[in-house]
């Protein structure tokens, strides 16, 4: 590519030598840039030069006179204007990220860099290339976004802080941090605001922590009023919380505003390898996002990173250890035919030796889908539970649902292991079932479809879990092919207290049936729930009424419960 001639003013004539060096800068910067633009202090591009029609569908010539504002997507104003006003106070626009209007609309987001020089009367200097920076995306696709504030979402952010501490840093690169950021008072704002002006609001504040962040794309909303963002130690903190506390303020009816606080830790890669710095980063951004009263906060939050890499490091190996040497156990809880009361199939379920009395199975789960350990664990109970059934008798009726995280259904060496365990114990056709949990972490459908597929063909039929809870659902249940959903105790619930629950339950299991689908209900744990569910044409159901979770299934021998199926 040729770098378009730059224009001279009028009535001047540069000197071969000097329009020499111009073109030498011009050409250099062209092993960058596609387009160089300069700006006038009002934002009126001078200067345009490079591939204008490949990019923005305009020629150089075409981009001279033009405001900024007319070029960039509307959507992304909020971002250029947050990018603008850095380079007007540090001079600097970092490898950021940006969306241009092209001649069909927006293009897709751009590299995008710069500086403001005062010695030049205050002129804008930018560069653009098509691309964005190098950012791996998981193996289900693009990593996923926020769909109100346009940052990612807390998973995809793990996976970006990930990503930073695991890559090279460049050359004279400074350091960075993560800052996380809570807006306690956000969700009494919301309510006194219109839908448009929430949108402002959440756009801008989006707008602020992407044109603060690494690459200009390295923020994320980690739940309805937490932000986290990765960013060089030189941003100031302070200046962008009151940033974000004045526009709150301007957009409120009452001019209350709200609180912004907030808490950094360095991302130094000297206190421990990039496994284990990006394991305690993830750690911590796990208990800020789901943290509830004053379980984790802020205030809590250490600024020392080797304190939350220890922390992190230790949890890690502990439960790594408690796979490794099987310190778990099977317990079983009965699935019922509420025609029959017969046990249809059990679902297994872990109980670890060594935690605390008292202690949840689930804390362990939880943290173990954190930190990504879940795939080695969902192995390993598989396999489990496939020792569990070998030393049943071969004509045994018992079959066990296992579990499966949605994060295990994207990892290659989760499926590499199960078709391992399922070739070398074929006799479990029949007696054995999978049941994918955390279906919301599945973000490529058509991949997920083939593994079920491929566990149908062989078999084993397929349960979704957390049925009904979220409008995503019936995506699910319309791309994915199974052979049963277990609808969520919640939303069972909920159906018993609401006017309309029943209709709408009884109305969600005839859609299930009419596509060949058979459902349970869980969380069953007293009599008129269970006649409720069954009113509503439910076909299984899982609850204390019928067994807490147990290491022995004997126990379940001796239910005096048949009477609730007398006559029925």
């Amino acid at each position: 590519m040729q770098a378009a001639e730059t224009p001279q003013a009028p009535g001047t004539t540069a000197a071969p030598s000097l329009r020499a060096e111009r073109d030498r800068f011009v050409a250099l910067a062209f092993c960058w840039a596609e387009l160089l633009l300069e700006l006038d202090e009002g934002q009126t591009v001078v200067f345009a030069g490079g591939a204008a029609r490949t990019l923005l569908g305009r020629t150089t010539e075409e981009l001279i006179g033009t405001k900024l504002t007319d070029l960039v997507a509307p959507a992304d104003h909020a971002l250029l204007n947050e990018l603008m006003g850095i380079a007007r106070k540090h001079g600097r626009i970092e490898n950021a990220t940006i969306r241009f209007q092209g001649t069909r609309g927006p293009t897709a987001p751009l590299s995008f860099a710069g500086y403001r020089l005062d010695d030049l009367k205050g002129h804008y200097f930018l560069a653009l290339r098509t691309g964005t920076p190098a950012r791996k995306s998981g193996a289900a696709g693009p990593l996923a976004r926020d769909t109100e504030s346009g940052l990612y979402d807390a998973d995809a952010f793990a996976e970006v802080v990930a990503q930073h501490v695991e890559r090279e840093p460049g050359e004279g690169e400074a350091e960075s941090r993560m800052t996380l950021i809570e807006l306690p008072d956000f969700e009494g704002l919301t309510e006194r605001l219109a839908p448009e002006k929430e949108r402002d609001l959440l756009n801008t504040v989006g707008a602020c922590l992407r044109a603060n962040s690494v690459d200009g794309d390295s923020a994320a909303r980690l739940a309805g009023d937490r932000y986290g963002l990765i960013h060089a130690a030189d941003v100031d903190v302070t200046a962008l919380e009151n940033q974000i506390a004045d526009f709150a303020r301007e957009v409120d009816p009452e001019q209350k505003g709200i609180e912004v606080r907030s808490a950094s830790v360095e991302v130094d890669r000297e206190a421990a390898s990039p496994e284990d710095l990006a394991n305690g980063l993830v750690y911590t951004i796990n208990r800020f996002r789901s943290a509830k009263g004053a379980d984790f906060t802020l205030e809590s939050l250490s600024t020392s990173m080797s304190e939350l890499v220890s922390q992190a490091v230790k949890s890690v190996n502990t439960f790594k250890n408690v796979v490794a040497a099987n310190d778990f156990e099977v317990a079983l809880q009965p699935i019922l035919d509420v025609r029959t009361g017969e046990i249809h199939h059990y679902e297994a379920l872990a109980r670890f030796r060594s935690g605390k009395e008292g202690e949840s199975p689930y804390e362990y789960i939880t943290f173990a889908e954190e930190t990504g350990l879940i795939t080695e664990f969902d192995l390993a109970m598989a396999a489990k539970v496939v020792e569990w059934l070998s030393k049943t008798p071969r004509n045994s009726k018992s079959s066990v649902a296992v579990n499966v995280s949605g994060h295990s259904v994207a990892s290659l060496g989760y499926l590499n292991g199960l078709d391992q365990l399922l070739n070398d114990n074929m006799w479990t056709r029949g007696r054995l079932l999978f049941e994918i949990t955390e279906s919301a972490r599945m973000d490529d459908l058509d991949h997920a479809d083939r593994f079920i597929q491929s566990l149908r063909q062989r078999g084993y039929p397929v349960c979704l879990d957390d049925f009904g809870a979220g409008a995503a659902n019936f995506e699910y249940l319309s791309t994915l092919v199974v052979d049963v959903v277990k609808l969520d105790g919640p939303v069972v619930r909920n159906a018993r207290k609401a006017q309309k629950g029943k209709a709408f339950l009884k109305a969600l299991v005839s859609l299930c049936r009419d596509l060949g689908v058979e459902t349970i209900a869980e969380m069953i744990d007293d009599e008129k729930g269970f006649k409720f569910v069954k009113d509503c044409g439910v076909e299984y159901v899982q609850g204390y009424l019928f067994g807490k979770p147990s290491t022995d299934v004997k126990a379940f021998q001796k239910m005096q419960m048949e009477y609730l199926f007398r006559g029925r």
